[in-house]
């Protein structure tokens, strides 16, 4: 038996709750690992809430947090290749297993062995924030020398699409609320404080490039300021295409994983993780991040 926080049916964090629950049984394609670390992402809540049913609806209850870690394998379903028990790996969850817990399912296609010199709590941000990044600056393909903003660039994934984008020679111009300066400065990207006055006044008429992860009235706001319509991005409201922009296309495979544990050992690559919580304080993780008011990456450490 191991300690799990989820919740018995939709809605609000008073429906959050631990409780034990056996480990899983991995079925085919599935991996069980032991947590040791996973991050916190606006999609735990959102998925908690019910309004993205789509994905988890049809999964019975309970149901239980979180869509991203890192941990060791102790058992693998028929048909993995390419993993072993013991390996220290990296990926997604299965949607009704989830990571705030002690043990978990991983798809195996959508998990990596991670690299012996990156800590567990570095590697809880690959497969979300991580690899989103990754995504979105692959399906823009800008040239080095191009010019992006980031809606939104002070979270998990705006700070990792700054980080990657320097990395490609990408000049990053980047909104955020003024408590985020820094740590969105620390990038290289240029910090523009979306609390004061008039955002647009303050940004450049056009660039090559906006990658939006906020949504809603932010993203219709700052659309126009892309230099085509197909050079909008959104990495978390599906609305954008009604503006002419790109949903971002996740490819959730093992390659993109690696890919971006190289980075992080390299060196091009910094999660900026701002806080850990234990397990028994992960509830307190998930409501920052669900504020909007969480700074960088978040991640709830099992090992603390």
């Amino acid at each position: 038996m191991g300690k799990a926080l989820g919740y018995q049916g939709f809605g609000g964090p008073e429906v959050q709750e631990f409780f034990d629950r056996p480990d899983p049984v991995p079925g085919p394609g599935e991996v069980l690992v032991r947590v040791a670390a996973t991050g916190v992402n606006p999609l735990d809540h959102i998925l908690r809430s019910g309004s993205a049913a789509s994905m988890n609806g049809h999964v019975p209850f309970p149901h239980v947090l979180g869509m991203e870690a890192a941990g060791t394998v102790l058992a693998l379903g028929e048909g993995v290749t390419g993993l072993a028990v013991g390996d220290r790996v990296t990926g997604f969850a299965l949607t009704f297993a989830g990571t705030y817990a002690e043990t978990t399912l991983l798809l195996a296609e959508s998990t990596a062995r991670i690299p012996d010199a990156l800590s567990f709590t570095w590697a809880a941000t690959i497969p979300v924030a991580g690899t989103t990044a990754l995504d979105v600056l692959d399906q823009l393909d800008l040239p080095a020398g191009a010019s992006l903003l980031v809606n939104g660039i002070g979270g998990g994934v705006g700070i990792a699409v700054a980080q990657l984008a320097h990395d490609r020679g990408l000049v990053v111009t980047g909104t955020a609320s003024k408590t985020k300066r820094d740590l969105v400065e620390a990038t290289g990207a240029t910090f523009v404080d979306y609390t004061e006055g008039d955002v647009l006044a303050r940004l450049a008429p056009r660039y090559d490039a906006v990658v939006d992860t906020v949504g809603g009235e932010s993203l219709r706001l700052l659309a126009p300021l892309a230099a085509k319509p197909e050079a909008l991005v959104s990495i978390g409201d599906p609305s954008v295409a009604e503006l002419g922009g790109a949903y971002v296309v996740r490819r959730l495979d093992r390659s993109g994983l690696e890919r971006v544990a190289e980075l992080m050992v390299a060196g091009v690559l910094d999660p900026r993780i701002t806080a850990t919580y234990p397990l028994a304080q992960a509830q307190e993780a998930l409501a920052l991040v669900e504020s909007r008011h969480a700074t960088g990456k978040l991640v709830i450490d099992l090992e603390l």
